[in-house]
Order: C-alpha cells, then sequence, then structure tokens
C-alpha cells in the first residue's frame, strides 16, 4: 500500500449466537508518524485513532506544531456545537478546500452572513411538513427497484452501494431537480460524485505548514471532468427553470420562487446551483451509503432480519409498504437508527477555532482544528453499551440516548436541514425493498469501511437478491 510506506490496519469482524460485531479497523496502540497520518487519511479517516480516542475526554496534541483538539464528549460537544458554535460554526479547512469546487458556497460549507441568509431558506423546503409531497416519489421509485429486481435472473449479482445510490438519486432528483432530469443526467451526477471523492485530498498539507484556509487542492483531468459533469448537469435545470420549464413543486422550483419573492437573497445562478448541488449530494450520497450499511449488517443478523420481516408483515400484509405506515415500523426505525450510530455517513464533523477558548482543561488555539468525531462518539465504551455490537433494540428499549452522543445528522444550529426527509426515505425504502426481498452479500467478502469524504465499503458490496413471500398480517 502506497509503495510500502502504509499498511492500513487489520479490520475486525465478529459473528456469534445472535450476536455480531461489524466491521471496523482495529485501533492503534500506539500514535502514527506524520508521514502514517498523511497516506493514512488519503487511504482512510478512520485507520489512524487510538484505541484511548474512542474514550469519552477531551484531548489534543499537534501535527506540524498545529493543534488538534478532540472532543469526545457529550457535554463538550454541546459546547462546541450549540453553546459556543460563534467560535466553531466554520468547518474545516480540508473539508472546505475538499468541497468549495463541487458545491462552492453550498450551505454544506458556508458559514458567517452567507450561511445565516440561506439556512432558514433551505430548511423550510426540506421541513418534515413537506414530507408528504415527497412521499409518492419515493414510493414510486423504490417500486420501480423492486420490480426491476423482480425480473433479474437467479444469481444475478450487482453492487449494492450503487443500486442504492441509484434508487436515492432518483429520489432525490425528481424531489429537487424535478421529473423531467431522467436517468441519464442522474446517473452523469451520481457517477460525478463518486469520481470527485475518489481523487479528493482529505489532509491538505497547506493548514499544517501554517495556512489557515489550507491549500485549494490540485485540479487534475479527471477531478475537472468530474466536477464539470455534475455542474452541467445541475446548471442545466436550474437554466430550464427559470426560464419556465421547471416542474411545479420541485425544491428548485421552491428555491427559484422564493429568490424571486425575496431579491435580497442574491441567489445568482450560480448560487442556485451550489444549494441545488449541496442538496442533492446530501440527499443521494448519505441515504444511499446508510442503506448499503443497513443491508450488510441485517445479512449477517438474521435474526435481526426475520423480526424486522415479521414487522413489516404484520404491519402491511399483503400491500406494499408505504410512507404511511412509518410510524408503526418501529424495528425499521431501529435497524436504520442503530446502522447511522455504527456506519454514520459522515463519520467526522471538524470545525476550525475562530477564537481562543478553553474546552475542559485545554486551551484551544486560535485557527485550531476541533474534532467531534461521530465514529468515534458512537463507539464510546463510556457512552454505549458493548458499543461495536449490532443492537438496534437500544432505540426500542426505552433506554435515554442523549441528544450530544447520537450525532448522525451533526446537531445544534449546522444539525442537517434535511434530517426528517433522509430519515424516512432510508426506513421507506428499507422495507419497501425487504418485504420483497433479503440481499445476500457475496460470501467470503471482507467488508472494509473506509471514509474520505462519506463512508463507504471499500470497493463496493457485491451481494444477490432472494425474493421472499408476503404473508397476510395474522
Amino acid at each position: 500500500m502506497y509503495f510500502g510506506l502504509y499498511e492500513p490496519p487489520p479490520v475486525v469482524e465478529e459473528h456469534g449466537d445472535e450476536l455480531f460485531v461489524p466491521a471496523y479497523p482495529r485501533p492503534l496502540t500506539k500514535p502514527a508518524g506524520l508521514l502514517q497520518l498523511m497516506l493514512g487519511a488519503r487511504y482512510n479517516l478512520l485507520g489512524s485513532w487510538l484505541e484511548d480516542h474512542y474514550r469519552s475526554g477531551v484531548d489534543s496534541f499537534p501535527i506540524l506544531g498545529r493543534q488538534i483538539v478532540l472532543v469526545n464528549a457529550p457535554e463538550h460537544v454541546k459546547h462546541v456545537m450549540v453553546t459556543r458554535n460563534d467560535i466553531y460554526e466554520r468547518k474545516s479547512p480540508q473539508m472546505r478546500r475538499a468541497l468549495e469546487v463541487l458545491i462552492g458556497d453550498g450551505l454544506f460549507i458556508s458559514d458567517g452572513a452567507t450561511w445565516a441568509k440561506r439556512r432558514p431558506l433551505v430548511a423550510d423546503i426540506v421541513h418534515k411538513k413537506r414530507l408528504p409531497e415527497f412521499a409518492p416519489t419515493m414510493e414510486e421509485v423504490t417500486r420501480a427497484v423492486a420490480d426491476r429486481w423482480a425480473e433479474l435472473p437467479a444469481g444475478s449479482e450487482f453492487d449494492v452501494t450503487v443500486e442504492m445510490a441509484q434508487l436515492t438519486a432518483e429520489i432525490i432528483a425528481r424531489t429537487v431537480f424535478g421529473s423531467r432530469l431522467g436517468q441519464a443526467a442522474a446517473r452523469r451526477v451520481i457517477d460525478g460524485f463518486t469520481t470527485y471523492q475518489a481523487s479528493v485530498d482529505s489532509f491538505n498539507l497547506g493548514y499544517f505548514l501554517g495556512a489557515d484556509d489550507g491549500w485549494p487542492l490540485f485540479q487534475g483531468p479527471r477531478k475537472r471532468r468530474a466536477v464539470a459533469e455534475v455542474h452541467a448537469v445541475v446548471e442545466g435545470v436550474i437554466e430550464a427553470h427559470l426560464a419556465g420549464a421547471g416542474d411545479a413543486g420541485s425544491m428548485v422550483q421552491l428555491l427559484i420562487e422564493r429568490n424571486r419573492r425575496n431579491p435580497d437573497l442574491g441567489l445568482d445562478v450560480t448560487a442556485l446551483r451550489n444549494e441545488a448541488a449541496t442538496i442533492f449530494m446530501a440527499g443521494h450520497e448519505t441515504t444511499a451509503t446508510t442503506l448499503t450499511w443497513a443491508w450488510y449488517l441485517l445479512a449477517n443478523a438474521p435474526w435481526v432480519e426475520e423480526a424486522i420481516h415479521t414487522e413489516i408483515d404484520t404491519v402491511c400484509g399483503l400491500r406494499d409498504a408505504t410512507f404511511a405506515d412509518l410510524p408503526r415500523l418501529d424495528l425499521c426505525r431501529a435497524v436504520i437508527q442503530e446502522t447511522l450510530r455504527l456506519y454514520p455517513p459522515v463519520p467526522l464533523q471538524p470545525r476550525q477555532a475562530g477564537a481562543a477558548d478553553r474546552i475542559a482543561d485545554v486551551q484551544v488555539e486560535k485557527g485550531a482544528l476541533v474534532m467531534v468525531v461521530p465514529w468515534l462518539l458512537h463507539r464510546s465504551p463510556d457512552l454505549w453499551e458493548r458499543p461495536h455490537h449490532f443492537l438496534p433494540e437500544r432505540f426500542t428499549d426505552g433506554t435515554r440516548i442523549d441528544p450530544f452522543a447520537y450525532i448522525p445528522f451533526s446537531v445544534g444550529p449546522r444539525i442537517c436541514p434535511g434530517l426528517n426527509f433522509g430519515l424516512s426515505e432510508a426506513i421507506l425504502c428499507l422495507a419497501m425493498l425487504a418485504q420483497r426481498f433479503r440481499v445476500i452479500p457475496r460470501p467470503g467478502r471482507k467488508v472494509e469501511p473506509v471514509c474520505r469524504l462519506t463512508l463507504r465499503p471499500l470497493g463496493g458490496l457485491p451481494a444477490t437478491i432472494e425474493p421472499r413471500a408476503r404473508k397476510a398480517a395474522a
């Protein structure tokens, strides 16, 4: 790996009698050197954490003289994300530089006046009150995928990661861009995001050498082509909307209408593209990875899989699961919640300190990299019983979960505005597909969680499907 200069840590996975510890990189027992940190960040942002980092607390260490502060305790997560959000609202230079070419000043990485002006607009458009408007699209697209799976020859293998990305991209394409996008254009956006993520630099040496904003990323031909593909599709749809050819009710149309009513928002075509691209990225990639990991978890915990089949059959009987069933699909919801705990789609939420501060007994320097890491927080043995085990019942047994110990959608003012959209979409897609199929990963395939921007299984998740008969409710 990297000419023998870096070897990733081994992956842990354990099976037992109604016991499953899903794949995770074994924590290091001693700190990695600078070269290992740099190369490790390019391979997998999850592979360089020490065993002690998983414990609840606050830690500080330098990299090339730059202060890194790890915040892994709920009360201190609250301090960073809520109490002193005024200091820590800015995303890290690494994240800003990694995404700015793709989404510009989109809501995910913007801050200050730009963020404050646009956040209420986007939050209103993806608010939970609009879910009933979007639900028929979710149902229609998921049903089409199920029907296509039903036509596959027995034993046909596909990559679950790709299948889930196509599913969620089509859903978000129709709700964000309107039904006129088409499958080919949606696939161009999917492929563009995938290519871009594979080539991005998540370390940014410039920041550690003293550049507070980091260095702009090198734009090679492959990366430029990926960005151009995404921008061409999104800009084309926005131009069509501005020319009056947009689909009524789509999120882009709502953005345009609000901008017309309130010109002070200043959303020109570029700004509209940035926000549309941001909603698309957050709306398809994160839900797709969550569903991919959910299928992996269920396939390796057949007692849970059987239980959700029973729940779906009891609630839905012989008819298709629908959005209206979600309040009664408690175990399906718990499976998605536990999937988000074990495999948060964005497992690092780094911030940059805008001023000096104190967190616990750590004096934080202005410009320091403050790391809130859901991957560590969600697996802390001080906060969770059997933290590496797949236990969806922890979300149904009545145990109170600290809202600052479980943050798959972030927390505080910068919590994901599409939280309810994404969570409902994931539960509905899981229920509709699990009602008709079992997903069976390729036997013997080693699964390795890898994060560059989002958390995916390395090389995808090859699998086959097995149809299952629906059962009438008893």
